[in-house]
């Protein structure tokens, strides 16, 4: 059983649950506001990290207020032996934000690489869909234009 979080600890993880302040530097101003030092921050974070509580730990970008005004998620058909140089091939590219892998237990959908396209219109959109396609053994694909934004939020573990 893992031992409990300290009070000073679930205080760091509280603040780093949400939004990270839009400053340089925002592990010392997570730090002042709970009175500990940055390197304490860090600390907690990378070895959280080593120990496998965290996963992951990154930003999560709103598109629409950078630029990218549409999106789509584009479904690939790829055989596994290309998967990987596929992905490769897909994630260099400048308008695509995330590329991945699902198997597919679905005989009706054939689909198994992901890549999530953005533009600043749906031309452009469907633009980067043909250049991915003429790439590494892309072509078959299904184009999942997203309708809505329905979530863009992490868990809630530790309430400030």
């Amino acid at each position: 059983m893992a031992a409990p979080f300290a009070d000073w600890e679930r205080a760091v993880l509280a603040e780093v649950q949400g939004d990270l302040p839009d400053c340089l530097d925002p592990y010392a101003r997570i730090a002042e506001r709970t009175g500990r030092t940055e390197e304490e921050v860090l600390g907690l974070l990378r070895r959280l990290k080593a120990e496998g509580t965290i996963r992951r730990f990154g930003a999560s970008i709103r598109h629409q207020r950078t630029g990218w005004t549409h999106n789509a998620m584009v479904a690939w058909k790829v055989e596994e032996a290309n998967m990987d140089a596929c992905g490769e091939a897909a994630a260099r590219h400048g308008n695509v934000s995330h590329v991945y892998y699902r198997p597919s237990p679905a005989r009706d959908w054939p689909y198994t690489l992901y890549t999530m396209v953005h533009g600043r219109s749906e031309a452009e959109c469907l633009a980067v869909v043909e250049e991915l396609a003429s790439m590494v053994s892309l072509g078959e694909h299904a184009i999942l234009r997203s309708v809505k934004e329905l979530k863009k939020t992490s868990m809630t573990y530790f309430p400030k």
